[in-house]
């Protein structure tokens, strides 16, 4: 029998990045309202629901490990064409290999026996769980591999969001829309 762990995206990430999302595009609506713009509010409101159920999509992906292999999977109601996923068999991992981003952090990919390469996912709750797991079934040396971003960072980025949610909540408000 396999024992499997699933790993879901840090729900302070998913939290953050919605919250952000609706802070930056709820209040476009009622700009167009109020400007007299050419897009309808009615429209916008569309298009924003239908981004903010792409961005959820998005931020679904959860990370399974069993004793076969990792896996990026995605719920089935997602389209397969929009987000795909990846699996990979313990036994094709050649090794795991930093990347330097543009921003000057770092990542890591499996590479596999093929030469392909697969981003780690770097975003879930348990991180330290996950590497320490990947460790014990490749043999492969983790003790240097950190998440991308802290959770400090996306408090201070949550609690900026917070205080532009509540910046618009008071403009609409005394603007008497």
């Amino acid at each position: 029998m396999t024992s499997q762990k699933v790993f879901h995206l840090s729900p302070l990430i998913r939290i953050t990045l919605l919250s952000l999302y609706v802070a930056l595009t709820g209040p476009l609506p009622f700009l167009s309202q109020v400007t007299d713009a050419p897009v309808p509010p009615a429209l916008l409101w569309v298009g924003i629901s239908i981004g903010l159920v792409a961005l959820y999509a998005a931020l679904s992906e959860r990370v399974i490990l069993d004793d076969q292999g990792i896996q990026v999977a995605y719920p089935k109601w997602i389209p397969r064409f929009f987000r795909k996923g990846w699996s990979l068999p313990w036994s094709s991992v050649k090794e795991l290999k930093p990347r330097t981003t543009g921003q000057g952090g770092l990542v890591y990919y499996f590479l596999s026996n093929e030469g392909k390469a697969y981003l780690l996912p770097m975003r879930v709750a348990g991180f330290a769980r996950l590497v320490k797991l990947v460790e014990e079934k490749t043999g492969i040396d983790t003790t240097d591999v950190y998440p991308l971003a802290q959770p400090w960072m996306y408090f201070i980025l949550l609690g900026f969001t917070l205080l532009l949610l509540l910046m618009d909540g008071w403009t609409m408000i005394n603007y008497e829309l």
